[in-house]
């Protein structure tokens, strides 16, 4: 199917809506997510997408996985954005379906951009992003009156070529401002991103990390900011995971998910 076919056959275009699925849990899919997945004709699928969310899809619905994981073979993102345009020219009512929040790591705003570009009718719907999902889990906060002002929401990937975080500036900023740091896509690179935090925050400072969140295989484990890297290799934490840096990680112990004292977080932190 050319994009040529595709507009002639139907002078009317179809849609295109972009589906934050949320971290996993089917559970916390908002209504409006919903009727848009169950009324898609076509879903374009992102690898943590479950599979107990596709089964929300009409049985007549075409689902086309195009999976985009750091370190992985993805499909080109070129790619991804052709066929939604594909398809929406010729009439489909399309779902491009995230893990996550499409406008927070999701690369939403590249899309958008490149379908409003081309005059196809683009709707977004917001899902429930890892970060918050994950320490609400565990019964911590992002923000405490007490403890944390604000949050960031940061990557630990870098595009290639593009030039990274600079990470101890970043905690300086986290640092005088009391806000909690949530790191998505750090796994790969949490020495380097402890070590830079270590520049502008103190060694004690808390970290969680958290894997799979709100899914029966969440895990997550609590360590110090010094102890980071040792605490991952020794739980054998792995992506897709998020890194929550703050005082409000102590939340955790209050809420009586961990089993041992967060005062004496380190290396053999509880895993979950």
């Amino acid at each position: 199917m050319t994009e040529n076919i595709a507009s002639s056959a139907h002078p009317h275009p179809g849609s295109c809506t972009l589906v934050g699925a949320g971290p996993g849990d089917p559970e916390l899919l908002t209504l409006k997510a919903l009727k848009a997945i169950e009324a898609a004709t076509l879903l374009l699928v992102d690898d943590l997408v479950s599979d107990a969310i596709l089964a929300y899809a009409a049985p007549s619905a075409r689902i086309v996985h195009v999976g985009k994981r750091g370190g992985c073979k993805s499909t080109p993102q070129s790619f991804i954005e052709k066929l939604m345009l594909q398809a929406a020219r010729a009439g489909e009512t399309v779902v491009r379906l995230k893990g996550g929040d499409p406008f927070i790591f999701g690369r939403g705003g590249e899309e958008v951009e490149r379908l409003r570009a081309a005059g196809v009718p683009v709707t977004v719907v917001n899902g429930i992003t890892a970060g918050l999902a994950g320490m609400t889990a565990l019964g911590a906060p992002l923000t405490h009156r007490a403890h944390a002002h604000g949050v960031l929401f940061v990557t630990g990937h870098a595009q290639p070529g593009a030039p990274g975080v600079d990470w101890p500036l970043l905690a300086h900023t986290a640092h005088a401002a009391r806000l909690t740091l949530v790191i998505y896509m750090g796994m790969r690179h949490a020495g380097e991103i402890a070590q830079g935090l270590l520049a502008g925050l103190p060694a004690h400072t808390p970290v969680a990390v958290i894997e799979h969140a709100s899914l029966p295989t969440q895990r997550h484990a609590t360590a110090t900011l010094a102890t980071l890297p040792a605490t991952i290799a020794a739980q054998g934490l792995a992506s897709p995971a998020v890194i929550v840096v703050g005082d409000v990680v102590r939340g955790i112990a209050a809420a009586g998910q961990n089993r041992q004292d967060i005062a004496h977080l380190g290396p053999m932190a509880m895993a979950g």
